[in-house]
């Protein structure tokens, strides 16, 4: 059943966010991972396809998206602010991202939504994902 959302409003451009003040709502949701607030825009500003949320002026979840264009991509940072959970906040941006990225085989991981993303069409792989940082986390000379 759609939820009434007609108090937020969608975007997919940073124009106005207070980056400083997201930071400060991913720490107090304990979904931050430690990038600065420039590091944080920087982050959404280079990705594939973004998607902000916004009640009123202030941000209340964003999502994003990266891709090659052709057949791969990978949704991550998929954050709603608490306040605001469970009202379809978090399905409907990820319903705006997938359809920004046709025929993309899209991957993503998750320790405490797999219920959400069920619900959205996605299945649990059997595969070993594996990663790597190179160098110092969040150290970078770009």
């Amino acid at each position: 059943m759609p939820r009434d959302l007609s108090d937020i409003e969608f975007r997919d451009h940073p124009s106005g966010l207070d980056w400083a003040a997201m930071k400060a709502d991913l720490t107090a949701d304990d979904f931050d991972n430690g990038r600065t607030p420039e590091q944080l825009a920087r982050s959404f500003e280079v990705s594939y396809a973004v998607v902000y949320a916004l009640d009123g002026p202030r941000c209340v979840a964003m999502a994003r998206i990266l891709a090659d264009g052709v057949c791969n991509a990978y949704l991550l940072d998929v954050w709603t602010l608490s306040s605001h959970r469970r009202r379809g906040i978090a399905s409907e941006m990820v319903r705006r991202l997938l359809e920004r990225v046709p025929g993309h085989h899209v991957a993503l991981s998750t320790e405490h939504a797999s219920k959400l993303y069920t619900s959205l069409g996605f299945e649990e792989e059997r595969q070993l994902g594996m990663s790597t940082v190179v160098g110092k986390w969040l150290e970078s000379e770009a």
